[in-house]
């Protein structure tokens, strides 16, 4: 029997997940500010019924190193995803989350590295977790920060000490497979001075009648010196509200690198950011988000300029067929202390038919006469003496359509690693 979300409900969550007190009250203090919270009053309409929702699904087992451990069903998924190929052939440590929690994990980098899920990080590093958990993203920022800080479960929690580079990328793969679930996720990644690491998320849900909630929380740590490369393909069924807020600190010459993809989804609202707080920080984001029929798809990046001589580059590109709707909604803000910091933002969007949608919603702040800021923006077609050219050689119509839209994504797909391009196309051509 589905249970109603409640005050008792998470009281019960918290003590089956055996945690400390202070998480219980977090969670508590989290939902009364859920309740009291309403919709966003921008981007697309949120008509979720949250009495329909089921709010925690337990995974089916004990966390393991071993796919021979994990249930046939489960595995059989994962592995027509690719995912355990991929873990075998390029990546240095997965984390495998179905439903409501983290099923498998394995990890082959080093030793004083710590990657694991979550909630096994609460268990294990107590103090560390305490110091960076609602820290970046408070749970009061919005209604679905508060329901995630209220029902958070699963995620990844990675700590890169200092002076570590990670050579091999590390992932996390989230599954819903059940009607009707609501996944809420919690990732922390703590990268310290001159480290490195690259991370790889990828999110996938089967088709129902009716919705799915996606209300994950993604906080990011980059020390000074440090790089921290952030690749997301979400190829959600087109019945999930994709609701997520994802968040990076970066410190004196840290980097932050968004690579950011929206194919699937009913609605998406996802704004990557980017707080440049150190001197001589630099972030960038560039995405993509491919609307198609019944999608709203309303997507971008934030770039916070605080430290001087700061730097910041976003890249979004929107595609809309079949009625989609593909929005770009993004916040630059060079602060009157970031002097001599630069920002770029390019917007291009295609659509393909008469029936489709796209708007861009820019927010640009400069606060110092030393600092630039250049916004571009274009909105256009097929272009048709290209798609004459292209036809007049043999290939059809919609090949040729094919092959436009992929140059038009090009400078998106060289930021992704080789075997995450080679599923984009797939996806893509769908």
């Amino acid at each position: 029997m589905k249970e109603k979300l409640s005050k008792e409900f998470i009281i019960n969550l918290s003590k089956d997940k055996n945690e400390p007190s202070w998480m219980l009250d977090i969670r508590l203090e989290a939902y009364e500010e859920f309740l009291k919270l309403e919709n966003p009053k921008f981007g697309p309409i949120i008509d979720l019924n949250f009495d329909d929702i089921i709010y925690y699904k337990k995974s089916t087992g004990n966390m393991t190193n071993n796919w021979n451990n994990v249930a046939c069903s489960v595995k059989n998924t994962f592995d027509n995803l690719g995912v355990i190929k991929a873990e075998k052939e390029y990546l240095g440590g997965v984390t495998n989350q179905f439903e409501s929690e983290v099923f498998y994990h394995n990890t082959t980098v080093k030793d004083d590295i710590i990657f694991t899920s979550t909630d096994d990080a609460l268990q294990k590093y107590p103090e560390l977790f305490k110091k960076y958990f609602n820290n970046l993203v408070k749970y009061n920022e919005n209604k679905y920060t508060a329901l995630n800080t209220a029902l958070w479960s699963g995620g990844s929690f990675i700590y890169i000490p200092k002076g570590i580079k990670v050579d091999r990328p590390l992932q996390s793969y989230f599954r819903i497979n059940s009607k009707n679930l609501g996944q809420f996720e919690r990732t922390i990644i703590i990268v310290e001075d001159e480290a490195n690491l690259s991370y790889i998320e990828g999110c996938t849900a089967p088709s129902y009648s009716s919705s799915s909630l996606h209300a994950g929380v993604v906080e990011i740590y980059v020390g000074k010196h440090a790089k921290c490369k952030y690749s997301t393909i979400q190829n959600w069924s087109t019945d999930v509200f994709n609701l997520v807020t994802k968040r990076a600190i970066v410190d004196d010459y840290g980097q932050m690198e968004w690579i950011d993809g929206n194919i699937g989804s009913k609605v998406t609202m996802k704004y990557p950011s980017c707080i440049l707080k150190g001197n001589y920080s630099k972030g960038n984001s560039i995405s993509i988000a491919f609307a198609k029929e019944g999608q709203v798809l309303d997507a971008g990046a934030k770039m916070i300029h605080l430290g001087h001589h700061t730097q910041s580059n976003i890249v979004s590109k929107s595609i809309a067929q079949y009625g989609g709707e593909a929005d770009y909604r993004g916040t630059t803000n060079i602060t009157k202390d970031a002097h001599h910091s630069k920002a770029t933002i390019k917007c291009d969007t295609i659509i393909l038919d008469d029936i489709s949608k796209s708007d861009t919603f820019p927010k640009n702040i400069l606060s110092n006469n030393t600092s630039t800021l250049e916004h571009e923006a274009t909105v256009s077609k097929i272009n048709e003496e290209k798609l004459f050219y292209l036809t007049s050689k043999g290939l059809s119509e919609d090949t040729a359509k094919e092959l436009l839209i992929m140059g038009f994504i090009d400078d998106f797909k060289k930021e992704l690693p080789l075997e995450y391009a080679v599923e984009l196309n797939r996806l893509l051509k769908q």
